[in-house]
């Protein structure tokens, strides 16, 4: 069945954005990378690293306006869906159009990317130990030409090794192959992120479970930094939502298995880690609603960690913003942290005015965030504390 004339209008003007949103990154091309040297695309290339490089005014306007038009489509999207007057199908070409288009896209807003690929170049192409070797001990490798961080050893799990390496031996040392095959491993996991959230509030019954699938799915901070920046929280945390959808399914051990999975990516979910053991242990009398505030608030703890331990940069919110769909009793907590997510994308327009970050603004930033984080974390443990201690409704456990 064919979507009705309005839809597929609105489809068709979602997708346009996303097409601007994929030419939009490429004006970000370090200007030590060349993606392609086919002259008439070369001179493309070049034209669009004009606008990112030296012509920063317009490149801020242009990512604003962006932003501002992914924000008030996810608005009506959510308004939309809330009122079920958009369909499941239309949901999934949504997601589908997002996926195929950005999976294509530059890393505009983060060279983390490259620092994932070249990881994995130490082992296929150098035959050596990543949590030995750093990139500036290849001083000869052209990548280190746009790359940043060449002074650091490899600091994730060795579950992101196991999964990267594959790609690095099938890209064969061909930079744009091996580029968008770690594009399309992370944009992947987006999908399968959004898949298994809609199964988990369609399985717990919430009312409404493609808005509040919706609510991930088309937040602008999560297209922007799993599916244009690419970075591998996205990955990390499709293995854990995958996890949490196992335990309804009651098959623990596997479960368990796709936890630890996640937990050897980036390890942040190792928090989850004390939920499932309550959860094997008590079975059949869950109540999953509280549950679900416990693994909110339990990420609110890496969160904080990875804030102080560094500085705040907005993907860090995606710990929390993926299990914001599962609380649907909690409104004012969804807005607040959608709110906040939306808005930490403004952080990178001193960045793309500038075209550095030492800038007072961003000092700013980092103490607005620190406190932000320290709050948080104060009234999760505190919220956590009024569960376990006071709450007597948790302690009466009931059957999903």
């Amino acid at each position: 069945m064919e979507f009705p004339f309005r839809s597929r209008v609105l489809f068709a003007l979602y997708a346009l954005l996303l097409v601007s949103l994929f030419l939009y990154s490429y004006t970000q091309i370090d200007l030590g990378l060349v993606i392609t040297r086919i002259p008439s695309l070369y001179s493309i290339e070049k034209h669009f690293q004009y606008i990112g490089y030296f012509n920063r005014s317009l490149s801020t306007t242009l990512f604003i306006l962006l932003v501002l038009l992914l924000s008030v489509f996810y608005l009506y999207f959510l308004r939309q869906f809330h009122r079920k007057q958009l369909t499941k199908r239309f949901f999934w070409s949504l997601v589908g159009v997002t996926a195929v288009v950005l999976a294509f896209s530059y890393n505009a807003l983060s060279y983390d990317l490259f620092n994932y690929i070249f990881d994995a170049k130490i082992l296929t192409h150098y035959h050596l130990n990543p949590y030995q070797y750093m990139a500036l001990n290849f001083p000869q490798d052209p990548m280190l030409g746009f790359m940043h961080w060449t002074n650091r050893t490899y600091p994730y799990g060795p579950i992101w090794l196991g999964l990267t390496v594959p790609l690095s031996f099938v890209g064969a040392n061909i930079f744009i192959i091996t580029f968008y095959l770690f594009k399309i491993l992370i944009v992947g996991s987006y999908v399968g992120t959004v898949y298994f959230l809609s199964k988990i509030v369609e399985k717990v019954k919430f009312e409404n479970p493609l808005y509040l699938t919706a609510l991930f799915a088309f937040n602008p901070l999560v297209i922007m930094e799993c599916c244009v920046s690419a970075h591998n929280d996205i990955v990390m945390l499709f293995f854990a939502i995958w996890s949490v959808y196992l335990l309804f399914e009651k098959k623990y051990l596997l479960a368990f298995i796709l936890l630890f999975l996640s937990i050897g990516i980036k390890f942040a979910t190792i928090f989850l880690l004390p939920i499932f053991i309550y959860v094997l242990w008590r079975r059949n009398t869950l109540h999953w609603e509280k549950l679900f505030i416990f693994l909110f608030l339990l990420m609110l703890i890496p969160l904080f960690f990875v804030i102080m331990r560094t500085n705040f940069q907005p993907w860090y919110l995606l710990y929390i913003l993926v299990f914001v769909p599962l609380l649907p009793k909690y409104k004012k907590l969804q807005q607040g942290v959608l709110i906040i997510s939306i808005i930490s994308l403004a952080v990178y327009i001193p960045f793309l005015f500038l075209g550095n970050w030492n800038t007072p603004w961003f000092t700013v930033q980092t103490i607005i965030y620190y406190w932000l984080s320290v709050v948080a974390l104060a009234v999760g443990i505190g919220y956590m504390l009024k569960l376990l201690f006071i709450d007597s409704s948790f302690r009466k456990q009931r059957s999903i």
